[in-house]
């Protein structure tokens, strides 16, 4: 019976498996570029924060205390240093189905870090945090573990999270259809990654799925799709030829009725 790869059960085994090697590999495997990726991701979230806040003309001031992000698929935390380097002040609310990717994570903060982010072993698609509690919402490189029922799911989840006038990004390796190297790309990742794996890390094949899951997800559109029928606003964006691509945007802020 073929296993399947979007079974959460599946998916939290897979990732449990590759906590300790996530960092080093996946930035070794993209060249640096998922580095590059995630701090575009983060400016695409900063750069909604102001105009989330514009609805016809008029600007909504942010509200009190400091400002809530949640963090989807949060892995081990290779987004924080971004977000905490836009806004020292942020709290971080991290969700992750791996128990052992938490772990990691844990592992590498320290000092005042720690106290800015609170870890919860949870499903996204599942999460019973408040309604509203989130001025931001990210995820990076979790989504392609999604099916496009799944996404959709997510999506309205994602509008539940976010508060009025939050704002959104999420950004994910994809399948760049129509680049004129595209086939090199899928050679490398259904290939040479494989063969680099079993050789390097005693005949794992758990990074492995990239190719498949990139393969399968395609790009952020549907996605996009899946937010704006949840009434976000939203901008698509592809990065290097549409290796990665990514969506952003808020929840608009409801004006009051004008008085009679």
């Amino acid at each position: 019976m073929t296993q399947d790869i979007y079974d959460p059960q599946y998916v939290a085994a897979l990732f449990d498996r590759c906590s300790k090697r996530y960092r080093t590999w996946s930035a070794v495997s993209s060249f640096g570029f998922i580095w590059l990726w995630r701090r575009q991701c983060v400016s695409r979230v900063m750069g909604q924060r102001g105009a989330a806040r514009i609805a016809d003309g008029q600007v909504t001031p942010p509200g009190p205390g400091a400002t809530q992000v949640v963090d989807l698929m949060a892995g081990t935390g290779e987004i924080w240093p971004h977000l905490l380097a836009w806004d020292s002040h942020l709290r971080i609310t991290a969700i992750d189905i791996s128990r052992r990717m938490h772990d990691e994570a844990v592992k590498r903060l320290h000092g005042q870090t720690a106290g800015k982010i609170r870890h919860i072993a949870a499903n996204a698609l599942e999460t019973d945090l408040p309604a509203g509690i989130a001025d931001m919402v990210v995820s990076s490189f979790g989504l392609k573990t999604f099916s496009p029922q799944q996404q959709e799911t997510l999506a309205a989840q994602i509008a539940r999270l976010l508060q009025p006038g939050g704002s959104f990004a999420l950004i994910e390796a994809s399948d760049p259809k129509g680049w004129l190297l595209r086939p090199l790309y899928r050679a490398y990742l259904d290939r040479i990654l494989p063969l680099i794996e079993r050789i390097f890390l005693k005949g794992a094949q758990d990074f492995s799925m990239i190719g498949t899951y990139t393969r399968n997800f395609g790009d952020c559109s549907h996605m996009a799709e899946a937010l704006r029928a949840q009434g976000l606003r939203v901008t698509y964006k592809k990065h290097f030829f549409g290796c990665a691509t990514s969506v952003a945007g808020h929840k608009p802020i409801a004006l009051p009725e004008p008085s009679a």
